[in-house]
């Protein structure tokens, strides 16, 4: 099966086992359209930043390979921010981290929280 299916697939396992909640903040996401969280278009563009993605907890350049037990669903905005760092922590070092700035409401926009879409 080509890598893009078999990630395809972990993610939308992860997805689903993860009840819709992003690994590393617990925001809800969407997986297939945006809709799935709010259909007014104006929220469109910042919707994206919640957008499922497959994150791979050991990174391929480090022998992380497509396969279910290292691959989890984080928002497109906790997996880009992680890798933007020049050297980005530990899953679970970085899930802390974001732990504790959800905490705060300093994590996503404003609007994520109003609408009550992270973890209580």
């Amino acid at each position: 099966m080509p890598s893009r299916n078999r990630i395809y697939i972990h993610r939308r396992r992860a997805f689903e086992q993860q009840g819709g909640r992003c690994y590393y903040c617990g925001v809800r996401m969407w997986l297939t359209t945006p809709d799935e969280i709010s259909s007014d278009p104006r929220r469109r563009p910042a919707l994206e930043k919640l957008r499922c993605t497959a994150e791979h907890l050991v990174a391929q350049c480090e022998g992380g390979g497509h396969t279910a037990q290292n691959i989890v669903a984080a928002c497109a905005h906790c997996n880009q921010t992680r890798h933007k760092l020049r050297r980005p922590p530990e899953p679970l070092a970085y899930r802390k981290h974001v732990g504790r700035r959800v905490a705060r409401h300093a994590w996503h926009q404003r609007w994520v929280y109003d609408l009550g879409l992270t973890a209580a």
